[in-house]
């Protein structure tokens, strides 16, 4: 490796490493939704990484697109600032619906009966809210268990909230990446802009793991209480914030 392409892959470390903590939204939606849909720390790295390939992925693409086809970099740059602007109303609008619903089952909880038969032959109900839990068992009045297993499990086994945040880190630009391309492609270095490409890439998706799976450590111990019921509520109000950050703020 040429002391060209070794400078140009520590500034694309660098600038990957930068560009993933300077933008929240390559971070919180993946920490707030795994708080509020229970994602185990398993199933929450592997969305951070699948978003996390999907939201490089499309920059190289076109960077490769563009390098094949001669297009001029001011030009790439333009059309990815189309595609952040397209991905940041995206993930306002999902935080802004994902708010309003989490609102809605703050005020409509989701109530319903588990029916039970003891071994003395006495069968009974018992009504409650599975907003109100957060646990695996729950301890009824009597004094006695019944285990529920994850909240909104079979919810979640078919939730769509996983696919909406990839097609959304699809389209979510790293406009980064176009410049650091062009330059070993402007010297005809293909397999420099390869190496260039990869190190970008895994500094960004090594980033927002790293960052993701500290904030989850973290936020897995705090205990919500009365804000628990407000968990989607809030989950939303952060996504929204993200991409109002992004469209407003230029984050």
């Amino acid at each position: 490796m040429g002391s060209d392409l070794l400078a140009l892959s520590g500034t694309a470390i660098a600038v990957g490493v930068t560009h993933t903590l300077l933008g929240p939204d390559h971070y919180v939606p993946f920490v707030a939704l795994s708080r509020t849909r229970n994602w185990s720390i398993y199933r929450t790295a592997v969305i951070t990484f699948l978003c996390g390939i999907g939201h490089v992925l499309g920059s190289v693409v076109l960077g490769a697109v563009g390098i094949l086809a001669g297009v001029m970099v001011g030009r790439l740059e333009r059309f990815e600032a189309i595609r952040g602007e397209i991905a940041a109303s995206l993930l306002f609008a999902f935080g802004t619906i994902y708010m309003l619903w989490g609102l809605w089952r703050f005020f409509h909880p989701r109530e319903h009966k588990h029916a039970f038969l003891h071994k003395a032959g006495i069968s009974h109900s018992h009504p409650h809210s599975h907003e109100t839990h957060s646990h695996d068992t729950a301890v009824m009045d009597d004094g006695h268990s019944h285990a529920h297993g994850e909240a909104g499990s079979a919810v979640e086994a078919t939730s769509s909230t996983p696919w909406v945040l990839f097609i959304i880190f699809v389209l979510g630009p790293c406009e980064p990446l176009i410049p650091l391309l062009m330059y070993p492609a402007s010297e005809n270095n293909f397999t420099g802009a390869l190496v260039v490409a990869g190190v970008f890439s895994a500094a960004t998706i090594g980033t927002m793991l790293a960052v993701v799976m500290s904030l989850y450590a973290g936020i897995s111990r705090l205990e919500l209480g009365l804000l628990q019921r407000l968990s989607h509520f809030l989950a939303g109000l952060a996504i929204a914030l993200c991409g109002a950050a992004i469209l407003f703020l230029g984050l």
